[in-house]
């Protein structure tokens, strides 16, 4: 008994080990660029390479420098544009289809979800050609709209997956209750299982807004000029001369980046253990 006693509570204390040194090499591999590109974004002078050195003269000259030497500022409201459009477009259309989808029998149900999985395993980069080709047919090269057309399409197979799987975890019950009080099918969305799947709505508008921030190939392949980039395909111009790279001017406009995905992520943060976690119990 004593033995089984010290087994179990050397197994615990093992798993606790392990569990600990994940989440350091985790740490470490996260907060260490971050380090790098702070020290970048506030050394003074220009630097030609990225390292994490905080014995430097702290400024906040670079931050300047990019908002009065370069476009930065107009690549910022580029994407601060293009986020927003796709955010609004994206959740009302994902919660729509996600809907319709857990409480309504239709014909091309099953087969259009399938679809929808299979058109997710297909990688972006085999369908830059297209995309491109598209744009040039609509004369959408340099236009916003079409860019963030891509994107919202981009995310409503995985995404209306997950939606469907948070309103399946809304009882049938509370639909049917609601319709026998007289409750019609907008009413039944709108008042009683809109505000129950809130969480996921949350999720899927922080996703939304964080794909045009990050994302630089489509962006620079359908945005042609300098003026109508958006901040990645902008930033890398920074960098894209290797005989004269502006790491500092880099890491700067890269933190800015962070303040409007920060704000929209406090703000929502509350929903989000849940939307996550239930939105893919059932499927």
């Amino acid at each position: 008994m004593k033995n089984t006693l010290h087994s179990a509570k050397f197994k615990r204390s093992l798993k606790r080990f392990f569990t600990y040194l994940y989440m350091i090499v985790l740490s470490i591999i996260i907060i260490y660029p971050l380090l790098i590109t702070v020290s970048s974004a506030f050394k003074a002078g220009n630097t030609t390479a990225f390292a994490l050195d905080f014995n430097i003269k702290w400024t906040l000259d670079n931050f300047r420098r990019l908002f009065n030497e370069t476009p930065y500022l107009t690549w910022y409201k580029n994407t601060l544009f293009v986020a927003f459009a796709t955010m609004i477009a994206q959740v009302i259309l994902i919660t729509l289809a996600g809907y319709a989808y857990s409480r309504y029998n239709f014909i091309g149900r099953k087969k259009s979800l399938l679809f929808f999985l299979t058109i997710q395993m297909v990688p972006t980069m085999a369908a830059l050609t297209a995309f491109f080709v598209m744009a040039l047919l609509l004369n959408a090269l340099n236009t916003y709209w079409f860019l963030a057309f891509i994107y919202i399409g981009g995310g409503i197979p995985m995404n209306t997956w997950l939606m469907k799987g948070y309103f399946d975890t809304v009882p049938y019950d509370l639909d049917e209750s609601a319709k026998l009080d007289g409750a019609g099918h907008l009413r039944v969305f709108w008042q009683i299982v809109l505000p129950l799947v809130r969480p996921m709505i949350a999720v899927q508008a922080l996703w939304a807004f964080m794909g045009p921030f990050g994302d630089y190939m489509l962006a620079k392949f359908l945005l042609r000029s300098e003026e109508y980039y958006t901040v990645a395909p902008g930033l890398q111009t920074f960098i894209s001369d290797t005989r004269n790279q502006k790491v500092a001017l880099f890491a700067a406009g890269a933190i800015l980046i962070a303040v409007p995905i920060s704000t929209l992520f406090f703000m929502l943060q509350k929903h989000f253990v849940s939307g996550l976690v239930q939105g893919g119990t059932k499927g």
